[in-house]
């Protein structure tokens, strides 16, 4: 053991060829989230190749059914088969994920550059109504649009969760376009006439992005929890519209008929699938504040 007293703080360590050489490409890497990640969504996928039965088939002699050879993970309330419900679910479950995200990463690179790049005085208002929105309970005003808007849809709730979860994203958008903005190459491409949408695609979006992404992964999980939130209320998707939401959506019915795998199930595919979905958010935004120390 070496006798270290005293220890510089802000001076990285060597790291030698060999100590790089004994590091595993892997190490530190959610390969198993990645992977398990992998075959749920691609299970979604290809939902036709793998379910066993119509998943909206209501077989009334086989309702409550436990797991069996025949049914998989059993059947719900309307005997319908779970194993098939889960894989056609899913897939309206990331869509809306994959949707919501979509249109929030959108309007956030938008309004977030338009904010960095206004005078101060029109940054400071933009910013204020930001931090006023951000301020109200996004989930409380998720019910208030689709209340207004009425009958649920899986376009309905994408465009209603990406309406209300991009303000964060924004706020780092504006806070790295302040940064760019007067660097030589933005000056130079405003001086040859380059007009917003041009500087912002071409100039700086390529720049922050790395510094969003794990935001943008995490607004995936977040949309599907919303719209599994909203389905448990019962202001979701009918019951009609299958999703892993609207599946959990029976979870009471099930409490009080002692039938544990309509919960369960669902419940597990949709934890398993926030938490690889976390665990990759992390792992970039640990690389992201890595390649900001590195600069």
């Amino acid at each position: 053991m070496e006798n270290r007293q005293f220890e510089l703080v802000g001076i990285r360590p060597v790291v030698t060829v060999e100590e790089r050489g004994r590091t595993k490409w892997y190490q530190g890497k959610p390969i198993f989230s990645c992977l398990l990640l992998f075959f749920i969504v691609g299970g979604c996928l290809g939902s036709h190749w793998i379910m066993t039965k119509n998943p909206a088939y209501m077989d009334f002699a086989n309702y409550n059914v436990a797991p069996n050879q025949e049914f998989l993970f059993g059947t719900d309330t309307m005997g319908r088969d779970i194993f098939s419900m889960i894989w056609s679910g899913g897939k309206i479950s990331l869509l809306i994920g994959g949707l919501s995200t979509l249109l929030s990463t959108f309007l956030a690179i938008v309004y977030g550059s338009l904010s960095g790049l206004a005078p101060e005085w029109m940054d400071g208002i933009m910013m204020r109504l930001a931090e006023l929105l951000l301020s109200i309970p996004s989930l409380l005003l998720v019910i208030l649009l689709q209340a207004i808007l009425g009958q649920a849809t899986v376009f309905s709730i994408s465009c209603v969760i990406g309406i209300t979860s991009w303000l964060s994203i924004a706020k780092v958008v504006r806070m790295e376009v302040r940064k760019l903005r007067m660097s030589e190459y933005v000056i130079a491409s405003r001086c040859m006439g380059g007009g917003f949408f041009h500087i912002l695609w071409k100039h700086l979006t390529p720049n922050f992005i790395s510094s969003i992404m794990f935001m943008v992964v995490m607004n995936v999980r977040s949309a599907i929890v919303a719209e599994s939130t909203l389905s448990f209320m019962g202001v979701g998707l009918p019951l009609e519209v299958i999703s892993w939401g609207s599946m959990l959506s029976l979870s009471e019915k099930a409490l009080l008929t002692g039938s544990w795998w309509i919960m369960l199930i669902p419940g597990f595919f949709l934890v398993v699938t926030l938490v690889c979905i976390t665990n990759i958010g992390n792992y970039l935004r640990t690389n992201a504040n890595q390649n900001q120390s590195n600069l």
